[in-house]
């Protein structure tokens, strides 16, 4: 028997089904896919429909039938976050001949409506799946949402959490159907609504303050006050050494004026910047403002003790410990035993309390930066402080009795 199943994707329903797709219903002698898409076919489909969306039973229906033109059907597009995805390792794994007809998208139709391009959104999705909704926005880029585990109430309720309630926000509820709404409003209002489950939603913030680059924001982009920072060559060297990743959960302990955090914060998902000074507190919270760094947590207190509440870390950075350098790293490595530290030294007692506590495979860069100065017609170069840091790529804590002091 010579079989060949169609993937459909049916876009918003039967208004923005395509010809080809069209054409494909009506040949089939079996359809299959959500009830709610066997509600909206085309014309002239009178084959046989059968209500059912998971993989491995669809699996087994076409295994057991003599279906030689079955159709499954999918809500908007096969290559968007289309269950289409699971099904197609099945059928290949079973040799079944199939074929892929996409369908309008849900982006695309909420782009349709708003009359603007969506080719810069960043797309999420949480069908599914948990979203960080303040992570989305905060390249300064509106981020687009498929909802289904979280609701648009839910992740505007993340957004609102982080300071973000005025924010702009449309949802698209039941795009394509003839229940179709689009609501303007803020996420603060937002997360107080009730929407349709077939809701996508589209977050606007404003783009960021100071444009995505390469690390190593100039010093006096900073608000500092009296509170030591780590400067531009020292941060750029830090992100290097803890190479962050976009999916990554980052502390900061002993942040100071922010500014390795609001660095963080551009490359990581999420940054917890952990400190005890109520003046340098204020001036993260002033920073983090400035910069839009929205994914960054203030978490005021004394490490290690404020630690034990934050989610495992895939990086770590010490800028300051408050003399409890070997019980923060202990935390850390508790919480995740991989996870990559970095700690910065001024003094060499401190250096020497590193490297006995990351142990025998702590790495140690020193980094000594002079800046030019000018003097009359002429310029000199000002030594800056010199800075070690030392690495560790989790793991390799010892007690004093392993050494490695200097």
């Amino acid at each position: 028997m010579s079989r060949q199943v169609t993937l459909i994707g049916m876009g918003g329903g039967r208004g923005s089904v395509t010809r080809e797709a069209s054409d494909a219903l009506r040949r089939a002698d079996a359809l299959l896919g959500a009830a709610r898409l066997l509600d909206v076919l085309p014309d002239g489909c009178t084959t046989v429909r059968v209500a059912e969306t998971s993989p491995g039973k669809i699996m087994r229906l076409l295994q057991e039938s003599a279906w030689e033109n079955p159709c499954v059907l999918y809500g908007g597009d096969t290559g968007f976050y289309s269950g289409a995805r699971l099904l197609i390792p099945l059928l290949e794994a079973d040799k079944i001949q199939y074929r892929v007809l996409p369908g309008v998208s849900s982006v695309q139709l909420l782009s349709a409506r708003l009359g603007r391009p969506w080719q810069n959104w960043r797309l999420c999705s949480a069908h599914g799946a948990d979203v960080d909704a303040v992570a989305a926005v905060s390249r300064g880029k509106a981020a687009f949402f498929l909802t289904g585990t979280q609701s648009p109430a839910a992740l505007c309720g993340q957004l609102a959490a982080a300071g973000l309630g005025n924010l702009p926000v449309v949802v698209g509820e039941n795009l394509g159907g003839v229940d179709e709404r689009i609501v303007r409003t803020t996420a603060r209002a937002a997360a107080d609504s009730v929407f349709s489950p077939l809701s996508v939603l589209l977050a606007d913030p404003a783009p960021v303050p100071y444009p995505q680059r390469a690390p190593g924001i100039p010093d006096a982009d900073f608000l500092r006050g009296d509170v030591p920072m780590t400067k531009q060559e020292v941060r750029a060297a830090i992100l290097a050494k803890l190479a962050v990743c976009p999916a990554d959960t980052v502390w900061d302990v002993g942040a100071g004026t922010g500014a390795v955090s609001v660095e963080l914060s551009r490359a990581a998902r999420r940054v917890y910047a952990v400190e005890c000074g109520a003046e340098a507190c204020g001036l993260i919270r002033r920073n983090r403002e400035k910069f839009g760094a929205w994914n960054l947590t203030l978490i005021p207190g004394h490490a290690p003790e404020v630690l034990q509440s934050l989610p495992a870390p895939d990086a770590v950075f010490i800028g300051g410990s408050g003399g409890a350098l070997e019980s923060v790293i202990e935390t850390v490595l508790q919480k995740n035993a991989s996870a990559r530290l970095c700690i910065s030294a001024v003094t060499l007692e401190t250096l020497s309390d590193a490297v006995t506590a990351c142990g025998l495979d702590a790495e140690v860069c020193q980094i000594a930066v002079s800046r030019t100065r000018k003097a009359g017609d002429f310029h000199l170069l000002t030594a800056q402080n010199p800075v070690f840091l030392i690495t560790s790529k989790g793991g390799g804590v010892s007690d004093a009795s392993k050494g490695g002091g200097v």
